[in-house]
């Protein structure tokens, strides 16, 4: 039977790759579990929920010379990747399009690396493994959530004694898994809402969800159902199109996130001041690489001179530690599972799953 450890990653999210659920799965299946000590603490699962279902608790150093297969929600630091053994397996999102020498190094040593955003979430079996859409779906929830927090107004229609509030009007731009989440959480807080999508086949998704369509003369079909790039004439028609458009709402969830790569800029900074005082704007795509939404920063709140607020929330999955944790332990357990065949670690390359998965096919992917 294997060795299975989780650690802490290089930024400290605080989500865990490994639940005490997860762990008691991998003990039960006759595995032995080490946990990094406080692992899961800003998830919401202490030490003691690990070893009471038989994990042991150990240092860093302790899991990774022990471990056979080591969890983690993002890339490990150096130091990690350096004390990985020869055939050891990680399972992380190693955000295989930033810089690639550790991972080099790693694989170069005889380490599997095995990296979670490149899971091909066209094949059917990948789909309980697929971290990105379960992260996405708690994202979409939590930003319907953020924006009516930050609202000033009601999102449904209220009827006081003071008189009746009309409902606020929400425009979520891209209907993916994120999309489609803010879509339903914003219509059930009562907010009037839009979607908008350059796939064409997304209006039928968005409109059996209760919202209106928002139609643009641009359209962008890429393979798998994936909306593909735009081109420069592209993008510059569908910004002018959408601009008078999303002047008229009170809230705009964006959600068009390309890891890697700079997000598709869909409100200009014309728009954002077109926009009327007090209306919010969420976006999810916002990176150091650029946003949906101009002047978006990731990870802040600002507000326009104009009275616009703007928040930058790319990492936003993770302000629901317990949950979105509970979503990536299943999708990373799936995976390892799919390694651990009969008690061993097997890393095949072949496999049309894991293969797309392995640093040493996966780099390629990514350049």
């Amino acid at each position: 039977m294997a060795v299975i450890a989780t650690i802490r990653d290089a930024i400290g999210d605080p989500r865990t790759a490994l639940t005490p659920a997860t762990a008691a799965q991998f003990v039960k299946a006759g595995h032995e579990v080490l946990v990094h000590k406080g692992v899961g603490v800003a998830a919401g699962f202490d030490d003691a929920s690990y070893t009471d279902v038989g994990a042991s608790v150990v240092s860093a150093p302790e899991a990774l010379k022990r471990a056979q297969v080591v969890l983690s929600v993002g890339r490990p630091p150096q130091s990690a990747l350096a004390a990985l053994a020869p055939g050891a397996v990680l399972i992380a999102q190693l955000d295989s399009w930033a810089d690639t020498a550790d991972l080099d190094k790693a694989a170069a040593r005889g380490a599997h690396l095995l990296a979670l955003e490149k899971v091909p979430r066209q094949i059917s079996r990948a789909q309980s493994m697929d971290t990105l859409s379960s992260q996405a779906s708690i994202a979409g929830y939590r930003a319907a959530i953020v924006a009516a927090q930050t609202y000033g107004r009601y999102f449904p229609m209220m009827v006081t004694a003071a008189g009746t509030a009309k409902p606020a009007s929400v425009l979520v731009l891209g209907a993916g898994v994120a999309g489609l989440q803010a879509i339903a959480t914003a219509r059930r807080l009562g907010a009037r809402v839009s979607g908008y999508d350059v796939r064409p086949a997304a209006r039928e998704e968005v409109t059996s969800m209760g919202a209106s369509f928002l139609t643009t003369t641009v359209t962008a079909v890429g393979e798998g159902g994936y909306a593909r790039e735009l081109t420069a004439q592209e993008a510059a028609a569908q910004q002018e199109e959408l601009s008078a458009a999303i002047a008229t709402f009170d809230v705009v969830i964006a959600t068009a996130k390309v890891p890697g790569r700079t997000p598709p800029l869909l409100v200009t900074e014309s728009t954002v001041a077109a926009m009327r005082r007090g209306c919010v704007l969420v976006d999810l795509a916002s990176s150091e690489l650029g946003g949906n939404i101009a002047g978006s920063v990731d990870g802040q709140t600002v507000v326009t001179d104009g009275g616009v607020t703007v928040i930058g929330a790319s990492a936003i999955a993770a302000d629901m530690a317990p949950a979105a944790s509970d979503a990536f332990a299943r999708n990373v357990y799936a995976v390892a599972s799919a390694v651990l065949m009969d008690g061993e670690v097997r890393v095949d390359p072949n496999d049309d799953v894991i293969g797309a998965m392995l640093w040493s096919t996966a780099k390629e992917v990514a350049q």
